[in-house]
């Protein structure tokens, strides 16, 4: 099966609009709609108005921190040659784990300034991550960017800049996984009694990592980086640091609430 879907989604005169782009106008409008959902039936400690001015700073703290994390994590040294195509962000490149840092540090700072609780509001944020997750790459798929290795599984599908032989669509294992599956499981566990305030986010975290770091297995790696450490890409490498923070911010979040619960 041949993938050949056009990026563009439409065009108005020079104004090109790509399936990619729209792809996270999406999740950010699904993922504030399910907050807007939860504020009305939970407290968490902050107000309608606010979260709106916090989704601004979201935004530029994920595309900043996307950019950045790809410059530093991919391709430092080709971008030390040439800096000024650090800001040239249309020519692609852009890092989950780059963006997960910047959206962090703008929660904390935001928290911080506001004099709110960091651990509640990500509670808040961190469920309703999964599905712009799940959505952009599916945008992924549609540009025929990030495709699998090469297969010979019924499924396995020929994309353009992928060569003549027939890949893993990993952008969909991805997007069923990070986004679907991670899903179901944090909004399932949202109002568990025995996750810690904080506990989603450190959950997430978990098994964002985890289900990478398999479906890299399958994905092709970075042409200029190929494998880092053994059998290991740099994504994997990453994953295995979110893997191990996850758990140990649960493990510390856990005993801080029996602290607090149970003075001694």
């Amino acid at each position: 099966m041949k993938v050949d879907i056009n990026p563009i989604l439409f065009e108005l005169g020079p104004i090109r609009v790509g399936w990619y782009g729209m792809m996270y106008v999406f999740g950010f409008i699904a993922s504030y709609l399910l907050v807007r959902y939860q504020l009305r039936r939970k407290d968490f400690g902050i107000h309608r108005v606010e979260v709106e001015n916090l989704y601004f700073y979201l935004i530029l703290g994920l595309m900043i921190g996307a950019r950045l994390g790809y410059v530093f994590f991919y391709d430092l040294k080709t971008y030390l040659q040439d800096p000024l195509e650090i800001i040239a962000i249309w020519h692609g490149g852009m890092s989950f784990h780059g963006g997960l840092i910047g959206v962090l540090l703008v929660g904390i700072l935001f928290s911080y300034k506001n004099r709110k609780s960091f651990w509640k509001i990500s509670d808040l944020l961190i469920v309703t991550a999964p599905i712009g997750l799940g959505l952009g790459r599916i945008g992924n798929f549609i540009n025929g960017e990030l495709y699998g290795r090469v297969t010979t599984l019924p499924w396995g599908m020929i994309f353009p800049r992928g060569g003549p032989l027939p890949r893993h669509p990993s952008q969909l294992y991805e997007s069923a996984l990070e986004g679907g599956v991670l899903f179901l499981i944090l909004w399932t566990l949202k109002n568990h009694k025995g996750i810690p305030t904080g506990g989603l986010l450190a959950i997430f975290l978990f098994l964002y990592g985890l289900f990478r770091f398999f479906v890299e297995f399958f994905r092709e790696p970075d042409a200029h980086l190929g494998f880092i450490l053994g059998p290991f890409t740099m994504g994997q490498v990453l994953c295995s640091f979110m893997i191990l923070g996850g758990g140990i911010l649960f493990l510390y979040l856990q005993r801080k609430q029996k602290k607090y619960l149970h003075p001694t």
